[in-house]
């Protein structure tokens, strides 16, 4: 695990270092869509909140300050779907080049409110950053992908011994039935014979008797 830390860090590092860090406001019941150019195979990481109108920051956000938060592909591909959510993140590698967009949506309320997001989305991220998230979540997600491919691996391995057993079953029944064919057609072709053999010695016998020989 510590190896696929390491080389999720240096693919991280090796990565072009492009960032978008802005804060906007966004009416309720409206939406607004951000857009990022990344190169296939490149890392992302964008992490959004809402920023609380109180004045006492320690006090809940209200029910009203929520967000409904979608990242898709310039092909439709979905990478992260959120709803009425105050804060959250995402991390993914890009499939294919293109532009990825991250939409916000506030739901509807009357009055019309106003929600301050801050919004932070990096792409080939600095070392420190990287390394952060990468032992929060990425390596995570590559944990269980890689347990997942065990457990797959373990299953075609399974499978292919019970293969190898059916097949060697499989051989043996063959040569249960070639056997079994061969002394059954000895026992055929000898029991022929016998009957040729007495009818031969019937006709002979008969037409001795009969004095026709």
């Amino acid at each position: 695990m510590m190896m696929i830390g390491w080389m999720v860090l240096v693919v991280g590092v090796l990565l072009v270092p492009s960032s978008q860090s802005l804060r906007f406001d966004i009416q309720s019941g409206k939406i607004k869509c951000i857009s990022e150019d990344m190169k296939s195979n490149s890392m992302t990481v964008g992490k959004y909140q809402v920023i609380n109108p109180n004045q006492d920051r320690h006090q809940l956000l209200p029910d009203s300050h929520k967000l409904n938060v979608k990242v898709t592909s310039s092909h439709g591909h979905i990478f992260q779907w959120a709803e009425k959510v105050e804060k959250g993140q995402f991390v993914f590698t890009a499939m294919e080049q293109g532009n990825y967009m991250a939409s916000f949506s506030a739901p509807e309320h009357w009055p019309l409110i106003t929600l301050t997001i801050d919004f932070d989305w990096r792409t080939g991220v600095q070392f420190k950053d990287w390394f952060n998230v990468a032992k929060k979540g990425h390596v995570d997600a590559m944990k269980v992908e890689l347990e997942q491919l065990y457990h797959t691996i373990n299953s075609i391995h399974e499978e292919m011994f019970y293969f190898r057993a059916r097949e060697k079953e499989m051989q043996q029944l063959n040569q249960e039935t070639i056997s079994k064919m061969m002394w059954l057609s000895f026992v055929s072709l000898c029991f022929g014979f016998s009957v040729a053999g007495l009818q031969f010695w019937y006709l002979k016998s008969f037409f001795q008797e009969n004095k026709l020989i």
